[in-house]
């Protein structure tokens, strides 16, 4: 049985300058450091970085959680992503947007005021 999201990998060209980027970013430091892996603890959730692969827009798109996305669509900018997808209201007070982080990779976020934190396993 499939439990739910555990972690998200974004491949990096940069592994270090990717770190302290999403150190910033994410108002953490990573929990896990090696020279093939950087991982993040993001409200129980992993963001990972790995230093191979390619980094793209395509493909399968996480979305993190936050409770004021303008504010934090704001900050991504001011940090230096790229605007890929302006905050659009989805319906049901839903709230979505992606940027485009200084590696390649689309980075987006969400404000669901229906999601319920314990129904996390």
């Amino acid at each position: 049985m499939i439990l739910g999201l555990r972690t998200a990998i974004y491949p990096v060209s940069d592994l270090s300058t990717a770190k302290r980027w999403y150190a910033d970013v994410l108002a953490a430091q990573p929990y896990f450091d090696e020279p093939f892996y950087v991982g993040f603890n993001v409200g129980g959730f992993e963001l990972g970085l790995i230093p191979d692969g390619t980094p793209g827009t395509s493909g399968s798109q996480a979305l993190w959680g936050v409770r004021d996305i303008d504010a934090v669509f704001a900050r991504l900018l001011a940090a230096g992503a790229s605007s890929l997808d302006p905050v659009t209201e989805v319906g049901g007070g839903i709230k979505v947007a992606a940027v485009t982080d200084p590696f390649g990779n689309r980075f987006g976020i969400i404000e669901n005021p229906h999601f319920d934190p314990a129904a996390v396993k």
